[in-house]
């Protein structure tokens, strides 16, 4: 029965993707809002949805190592395991003064992590911080949106309405295929013995992030790279200061020394190393994205 909940997952997962980039592109061209921005807002923060879930789910259960390797796991696969696939299935090319503002935010949201697990404990009060931070950051990217979406024939449906049911029905599908994608993952990885944090970092990590790996596939394929880009940069900044801080807030989450002294150095270095690629490359390519991914498979042998 796991198994078959895997593939009902992997099928629920790439359905939504197919939508939710359709509906996302055809409200970026009707509204002539950035695409960018769209990707950023409306897809990034959706495809996180699943984590919201289990994240939440996680820590009132009393699993709290799944709840923060399931946010910490999700930005390193977001940016080392998709950006690498994304890149292998389409040269990335995004560039402008509002990819900067973004990533720029994405590191700060990184690096702002290590102070509050310190502590030992992310509290309701740096959970408040967080929501606030992600409030403010909306308000910031709402406000300097950057150019607005160009039209094109790759472009999805060019009603409002009928793309706005594209994104809704996208992400109805995409919530539960992750969801029943991690309950057949994690059953399969407790039968073999494995720790809460490594299926928290990895099965889990990866199965709510698949939501945003069909998503930025299929905008690779429709040459759309900044809903890929946006995707996967608004993900990560949802992740932490949306996921993170209303979990926190629902219910304070202790923080396992790991978590501070490995795997949160390898998001913070991924973030980095994702910023100085999107900043100084103009396109990423295919062997890049071939070294990303080894990266990343390096990860979760070390993860272990």
């Amino acid at each position: 029965m796991d198994y078959i909940y895997v593939v009902a997952g992997l099928i629920g997962l790439f359905l939504g993707g197919e939508a939710l980039v359709r509906g996302s592109v055809g409200i970026a061209r009707r509204m002539a809002i950035p695409s960018l921005l769209i990707g950023l807002t409306v897809v990034g923060f959706g495809t996180s949805t699943p984590e919201l879930l289990v994240s939440v789910q996680a820590a009132m259960r009393g699993v709290p190592d799944i709840s923060i390797g399931n946010i910490v796991g999700s930005n390193i696969a977001n940016i080392l395991l998709i950006v690498g696939l994304t890149s292998l299935v389409w040269p990335i090319r995004v560039s402008g003064a509002t990819l900067r503002r973004d990533t720029a935010v994405m590191v700060a949201a990184a690096l702002v992590l290590v102070p509050i697990f310190a502590t030992g404990e992310i509290g309701r009060l740096p959970g408040l911080g967080l929501v606030a931070a992600l409030a403010g950051y909306l308000t910031w990217a709402y406000l300097q949106p950057g150019p607005a979406a160009e039209d094109d024939d790759t472009a999805g449906p060019t009603s409002v309405a009928i793309s706005t049911l594209w994104v809704a029905g996208g992400l109805v599908a995409l919530m539960f295929g992750a969801r029943f994608l991690v309950d057949g993952s994690v059953s399969i990885a407790r039968s073999l013995g494995a720790s809460e944090a490594f299926i928290g970092l990895t099965i889990v990590a990866v199965g709510t992030s698949l939501p945003e790996l069909a998503t930025s596939i299929i905008a690779a394929f429709r040459r759309q790279s900044e809903i890929a880009i946006g995707n996967i940069v608004g993900s990560n900044i949802f992740n932490i200061f949306g996921i993170l801080g209303v979990t926190a807030i629902i219910k304070p989450i202790p923080v396992a020394d790991r978590f501070l002294v490995f795997d949160l150095p390898v998001m913070i270095a991924a973030t980095l190393g994702l910023t100085v690629l999107l900043l100084t490359r103009p396109v990423v390519g295919r062997i890049l994205g071939a070294a990303v991914l080894a990266l990343y498979v390096g990860y979760v042998w070390f993860a272990q």
